[in-house]
């Protein structure tokens, strides 16, 4: 019934994922992505007419994202996947937000298969943990953890390295 991996997801512009599957996903061969761009896109849609201070980690904002899933944390890393969501700042004194995202696979054994995270994720903290809520394809009925790392943070323009390990248990 369960089956649980591993992820390293980079978080750029605190929405650009980079995966890294342990296990048979590495096996479906080598993608020479030298020659293609993945270039962040976050997007602010709302923004509190009360916040004050003007950066990229104001409280209240709403931002909608649709990232690759990489191999690895290099811009230059195989695209396995999309990582496609939205999140607020909902931080007042520390910097937090709520996430709502869907990792979905487009190549190898999970290819057509996601998996969906509903969670505070207080990013002012090194080390931290999210909900993995439900998913669809071989991630249906999902659920479990992903303990979040922080490898890279830049507090002015919001860009960050996010090291994820997740565990999914699905049908």
């Amino acid at each position: 019934m369960g089956q649980g991996f591993v992820l390293l997801c980079g978080l750029m512009s605190l929405c650009m994922f980079s995966v890294q599957v342990t296990g048979d996903y590495h096996k479906e061969g080598v993608h020479d992505c030298s020659k293609e761009k993945i270039i962040p896109s976050a997007i602010l849609v709302a923004q509190s007419n009360k916040t004050t201070v003007k950066s990229p980690i104001s409280f209240g904002n709403i931002y909608a994202f649709d990232d690759p899933l990489t191999v690895g944390p290099e811009p230059t890393s195989q695209v396995i996947g999309n990582a496609q969501g939205t999140y607020v700042l909902s931080g007042q004194d520390k910097l937090s937000l709520v996430m709502s995202a869907d990792f979905g696979f487009t190549t190898g054994e999970f290819n057509g298969s996601s998996f969906g995270v509903m969670s505070r994720n207080p990013i002012s903290e090194t080390s931290r943990e999210t909900a993995i809520v439900g998913g669809r394809g071989k991630f249906r009925l999902a659920r479990g953890y992903a303990e979040l790392k922080t490898q890279y943070l830049n507090f002015t323009n919001g860009d960050a390295i996010i090291e994820y390990h997740a565990t999914v248990y699905h049908y």
